[in-house]
């Protein structure tokens, strides 16, 4: 059913999870800020499987089992305070460097080319590997992400304070913050307090890293606009974005597929800044039908 071994790439460790027939087509599956890739629930990835797709999840570096660039020198709170006023600030990497990790693990699986799916930051690093690697990208689906510009896809200035609150390191009190930031962003219709309590308590058991996280979050406001090169897109492109998402604006998504030629946006009304289950059938079809379509 599943592995999880370990794999070099662009310089660092990367690990990862396959499902299904390493002869279908792939998948790969790219998480969000601070997000591990058991945030892909695994009957998510199963469901996809059974849409005839070889998928693989990773952990981004930073979180999870992957590397951490530890960086004792770099004051990343004071870094990310200075970025988000216009100041200079000491970057570790920025999200081409992220996309190049992903491109590296598919170099190790010696897969020339997958499908794309990111989700929030995730669909930052897949705009980008899609960009500067088009020839590794069969097609791409943006999930609640944006395209780097200033003036869409802001998130709620109330949601956005609660997420840069420092994170508490005692287990219990890590937990609980966050599944309160996840019931911030979260679809309201569909938030599950007991699973996002347990999808928080593996994380903090598997790899606790806040500075990471903030790092993640360093790389993504340090960034440039990917505008330019999605409107110059080939590639078959799916954006997916919740109505009521607090954290990134429904207008980020709509400039995404703005943007890229002949890209499709799906508008999920009570979607927030999630996936919920109730919502897994209609965003897998789509993503099916992208691939149907890349394929004529």
């Amino acid at each position: 059913m599943a592995s999880m071994p370990s794999a070099k790439a662009n310089g660092i460790e990367i690990f990862y999870e396959t499902f299904g027939d390493p002869e279908d087509p792939p998948l790969l599956l790219v998480m969000g800020l601070g997000a591990q890739m058991i945030s892909w629930p695994d009957d998510l990835c199963l469901a996809l499987v059974g849409r005839g797709f070889h998928v693989i999840r990773f952990d981004n570096r930073d979180v999870g089992l992957s590397t951490h660039l530890d960086r004792p020198d770099l004051d990343v709170p004071a870094a990310i305070a200075a970025a988000l006023t216009g100041g200079a600030a000491q970057v570790p990497y920025l999200l081409s460097d992220m996309a190049a990790d992903a491109v590296g693990l598919l170099d190790a699986l010696d897969i020339d080319a997958a499908y794309l799916v990111g989700a929030s930051m995730g669909g930052m690093i897949a705009q980008t590997v899609a960009i500067e690697h088009p020839e590794r990208v069969l097609g791409l689906t943006s999930i609640m992400s944006t395209t780097g510009e200033h003036d869409v896809g802001q998130a709620d200035p109330a949601v956005l304070l609660q997420l840069m609150a420092p994170t508490p390191t005692q287990r219990d009190a890590a937990i609980a913050h966050d599944v309160e930031v996840d019931r911030a962003i979260a679809s309201p219709e569909h938030f599950d307090e007991d699973e996002r309590r347990d999808l928080a308590a593996r994380s903090y058991d598997r790899a606790f890293d806040p500075l990471g996280t903030a790092r993640q979050l360093l790389a993504i406001v340090m960034s440039p606009s990917r505008a330019e090169g999605l409107g110059a897109l080939d590639v078959p492109t799916l954006v997916v974005h919740g109505r009521q998402d607090p954290l990134v604006g429904l207008s980020g998504g709509q400039r995404t597929a703005e943007l890229v030629p002949g890209a499709e946006l799906l508008v999920i009304d009570d979607m927030g800044h999630d996936l919920p289950p109730a919502h897994w059938a209609q965003i897998i079809e789509a993503i099916t039908s992208l691939a149907v379509r890349a394929r004529r």
